[in-house]
């Protein structure tokens, strides 16, 4: 197959006059989005903006109340996503499609089998488009044992697979390091190069303006301009998403006590058979300091916050709230005793998707007031609650009786900020607090984090976001397989420098080196021998 000639053909993707509503809401008004062959094009917004609504609609998922769709220049409508992906549009989501106990190829033939069967033929194939696009995958490897990136690659190769020749990656870098995202950047570069149209759908403006060729701003639920990215830079660009200038993580003064809030020591959880999850954990995290852990996902980082906030227990090690030895109490005695919770996975672990505000609101915290009066349920106190949480907030809804999953993304994080505040933690485990949301909502994130930090809350924070995690945090640590292998100056490291640490290559105290200098002792990689 020869590459696709951009400038004579029509476009991948043309959306006209979109609009579609839902009960009290408008997502999409009169939205008009145009994608070329043989480019990355991005769609960014703040949440519920209407991207996704937008995309779920090209996709298949939805269909529009008014507008055409036009794919290579031919008006199409679809029944289901079947009838999408059968013309060539496929999509990455951001959270992964995979099944952890099958191999590659079992999980990209899934569904598939018509096509290529399940054998030879379908490994012959993989192999062809992983080299074709330069995306190394193995299709003989188990999913459970992949890293964060190379299952987006496989997420990637699997819509190849199925044909797709557009692809709409959501929020593609959320979970990848530097280096990683570098080298999707080249992957979605190779993509192109064959003709293949990439929509691009992030928060990240900087990166948004070093991958993109065109990009599309909605607002508001409609489409408010275009930017070339040449001409354009992120304040700019943040300007015209929300209004405002973009947000900066960066924590100017020190709050940080002599009290020691958490203190893990020696905390220990064995896996069956193999290294252990957890190998001698120790820490401390005082009143009014923000202790960031960074690390590639599926180190370690996961078992941590179940060990702390009590879903595992750990098999030897000590955990201290303050005066408290908690190792052994329940997880609700922990949270009724100043244990706050942002989880990583928002819809796993932080909402009932399909219950109103007001019972999200109730959530992790059903004997606490404002939400208990004695042993029964306060409800109107709860959702008088929830009402103030929205205002303070800014959760954009159109009333604390929507399920939600009816909610953007961004929203329902500030949903559970909110309710995580509301109960004055002592301690705060920030798992990934602003994943997937917009400038706009990860300022406001942000401020509260740094608030309740000067009113002396001790914080865990852990982040996919490299500058997030150097902005707000007064001391670092690298977690990886299992151990905490080395610490850095938030005040000097730079992410590339984290980045590298958190793969592995590098340990102990980590210190900026300038380009050309010597690298020290400490920074050589680890012998795992």
């Amino acid at each position: 197959m020869c590459a696709i000639n951009a400038s004579s053909s029509p476009p991948a993707v043309e959306l006209t006059g979109i609009t579609k509503r839902f009960p009290g809401v408008v997502a999409n008004h009169d939205i008009h989005l145009t994608v070329k062959r043989g480019t990355v094009h991005a769609l960014v917004g703040e949440n519920g903006a209407g991207k996704s609504t937008l995309m779920k609609i090209l996709y298949g998922m939805q269909k529009p109340d008014e507008g055409t769709i036009a794919i290579d220049g031919e008006a199409v409508s679809y029944a289901s996503p079947a009838d999408a992906i059968a013309r060539g549009i496929g999509m990455v989501h951001q959270h992964f499609m995979l099944a952890d106990n099958l191999t590659v190829l079992e999980n990209v033939a899934l569904g598939s089998e018509k096509l290529y069967g399940i054998g030879a033929k379908a490994r012959k194939k993989i192999l062809e488009i992983s080299e074709r696009y330069g995306l190394g995958v193995r299709p003989d490897v188990l999913v459970e044992d992949l890293g964060v990136a190379d299952r987006q690659r496989v997420e990637i190769l699997k819509v190849l697979y199925r044909g797709a020749t557009t692809l709409i990656l959501d929020e593609p870098t959320a979970v990848l390091v530097p280096q990683e995202v570098d080298a999707l950047f080249d992957n979605l570069r190779e993509l192109k190069a064959e003709g293949l149209a990439v929509i691009f759908i992030s928060h990240k403006l900087g990166e948004v303006l070093s991958v993109a060729d065109e990009i599309t701003v909605i607002r508001r639920g409609t489409t408010v301009g275009t930017a070339v990215p040449a001409e354009t830079t992120p304040r700019q660009l943040a300007e015209l998403m929300v209004g405002s200038e973009l947000p900066t993580p960066e924590t100017s003064e020190s709050t940080v006590t002599d009290r020691p809030v958490l203190t893990v020591t020696g905390l220990r959880l064995d896996a069956e058979g193999g290294r252990p999850l957890l190998d001698d954990i120790s820490f401390t995290i005082h009143a009014g300091e923000v202790l960031g852990l960074a690390g590639v996902e599926g180190n370690g980082q996961t078992e941590l916050i179940d060990a702390i906030i009590g879903l595992k227990h750990a098999d030897s090690g000590t955990i201290a709230l303050e005066a408290d030895e908690i190792t052994a109490w329940s997880t609700r005695k922990r949270r009724e005793g100043g244990v706050g919770y942002i989880p990583e996975d928002r819809h796993r672990h932080g909402l009932l998707l399909e219950s109103p505000l007001w019972e999200n609101r109730i959530l992790g915290h059903v004997t606490e007031k404002p939400n208990a009066k004695g042993v029964l349920l306060d409800i109107k106190a709860a959702q008088a609650d929830t009402r103030r949480i929205v205002e303070e907030y800014d959760v954009r809804t159109p009333g604390i009786d929507v399920t939600a999953a009816s909610l953007s993304g961004g929203n329902q994080q500030k949903l559970i900020v909110g309710r995580e505040m509301s109960h004055n933690p002592r301690f705060l485990i920030a798992a990934h607090p602003t994943r997937g949301v917009d400038v706009g909502a990860q300022a406001q994130i942000w401020d509260q984090i740094r608030e309740a930090r000067r009113e002396g809350l001790a914080v865990l924070l852990i982040s996919a976001d490299l500058d997030e995690l150097i902005g707000l945090s007064d001391t670092l640590r690298v977690i990886y397989r299992g151990r905490l292998v080395a610490d850095a100056d938030p005040a000097t490291i730079t992410p590339e420098e984290l980045g590298s640490a958190m793969t592995g290559a590098a340990s102990g105290h980590l210190e900026h080196v300038e380009e050309g200098a010597e690298v020290p002792a400490a920074r050589q990689p680890e012998d795992e021998s």
